[in-house]
């Protein structure tokens, strides 16, 4: 066994790295050994709460202690900071979206093949455990040849949870960014890369008002469609009509039907790990598969209390020791550049088609991440 671990450091101090710091020590090949922000306080404050570092990015940039820095800022700056820590000769595992651009996505690959360094990005719940028991009963022919399907993730919006939701609502938001990297990923993984898109896009409403926390009652101005609705061309021939909406207050969609030859498919929600996955074969209803033994399906976050208990599988990082383990191995990353690229460029296809009314061809593919079953999932844990 190759009992390598590999220096993590982490810019962006925010929300998010909670869980990061949190979950990357249930994962082998990965220790997070140093944090910053732009705001110091931040990055103190998370340092102190997890026994790490605290350091200012230009520092951390060059600690030789780390060889992969997880960039965790906003989606604005990704692809600005994934480049400075190319240039500081780290590799990079990235927050969801990469970038908001095929582009500059493509950049980044280029730019890393040129360094021999590694890119790699969220969302990883694809390789959770009812993802990838969907993905072997896929591969092993269940259903037969996936031809057509559903994707649904719509509700009325973020300005009700989120106490500052205004990026949700300004360029660089909505819909298909914040929320489409699950899906899209998913069904990458799933049935494999997509050839053209076609899409449809509005918004509900002009304004919003933040319905919680300090500015309850404030009025934003919507920038950016809140509602898509688009249809993916496979390379495989398969149809997928995804929709993604904050315009949307009740709705009885599955989050993800696929259709085969001689079967049908209900997956869970791609925004988290776990769920039970269904199946319907030639006439029969919908039956649940039988548990899987994938330690990624275990319950392990959330809130218990005496009268209710939301507990949920969680396994953040999974992508990140991934990362690390092909980079000690030197194999193929699932959550590698090539994949994330393609996703990128399907989502910003989606928002110009919703533009244009014009069916888009897409330059890219990718080939669809390799498997991750209990054992090798098993592998990656401490």
């Amino acid at each position: 066994m190759n009992n390598k671990t590999l220096g993590v450091g982490i810019i962006g101090c925010g929300n998010i790295s909670w869980a990061y710091l949190t979950l990357a020590a249930k994962f082998n090949h990965i220790e997070v050994r140093a944090v910053a922000d732009m705001n110091m306080a931040a990055a103190e404050e998370r340092a102190k709460e997890f026994g790490v570092k605290a350091q200012t990015v230009k520092d951390l940039l060059k600690n030789d202690d780390i060889q992969i820095v997880v960039n965790l800022t906003v989606p604005a700056v990704h692809y600005k900071v994934s480049k400075q820590i190319l240039d500081a000769g780290k590799h990079v595992y990235s927050e969801k979206p990469l970038t908001l651009s095929y582009k500059d996505a493509l950049a980044l690959q280029k730019y890393a093949a040129k360094k021999k360094l590694r890119v790699a990005s969220a969302p990883d719940t694809f390789l959770g455990a009812s993802h990838q028991q969907a993905r072997k009963a896929i591969d092993d022919g269940v259903i037969g040849k996936v031809v057509s399907g559903t994707c649904h993730f719509m509700g009325p919006g973020m300005e009700m949870w989120h106490p500052n939701p205004d990026f949700f609502f300004n360029p660089g938001g909505g819909p298909v960014l914040d929320m489409g990297p699950y899906y899209i990923t998913n069904l990458v993984n799933l049935i494999g890369p997509v050839k053209r898109v076609s899409a449809l896009a509005g918004t509900g409403r002009k304004t919003r008002t933040i319905t919680n926390g300090p500015r309850n009652g404030e009025v934003l101005k919507v920038k950016v469609p809140t509602t898509y609705h688009a249809l993916l061309e496979f390379a495989n021939g398969a149809s997928i009509t995804l929709g993604l909406s904050w315009d949307v207050w009740a709705h009885k969609h599955q989050n993800m039907e696929l259709y085969g030859q001689t079967g049908a498919m209900f997956v869970p929600d791609p925004n988290f790990f776990g769920g039970d996955v269904m199946l319907a074969t030639q006439g029969n209803l919908p039956e649940a598969m039988k548990a899987w033994d994938h330690p990624f399906g275990v319950k392990n976050w959330g809130m218990k209390n005496s009268q209710t208990d939301v507990i949920w599988a969680n396994y953040r990082c999974a992508g990140l020791a991934d990362m690390a383990d092909a980079i000690i191995k030197k194999r193929h990353a699932r959550c590698d550049v090539s994949l994330v690229a393609h996703v990128v460029e399907v989502m910003t296809a989606i928002m110009e088609a919703g533009k244009s009314r014009k069916v888009l061809t897409l330059k890219s593919t990718c080939k669809r991440p390799a498997p991750l079953g209990p054992d090798e999932a098993r592998a990656l844990m401490k």
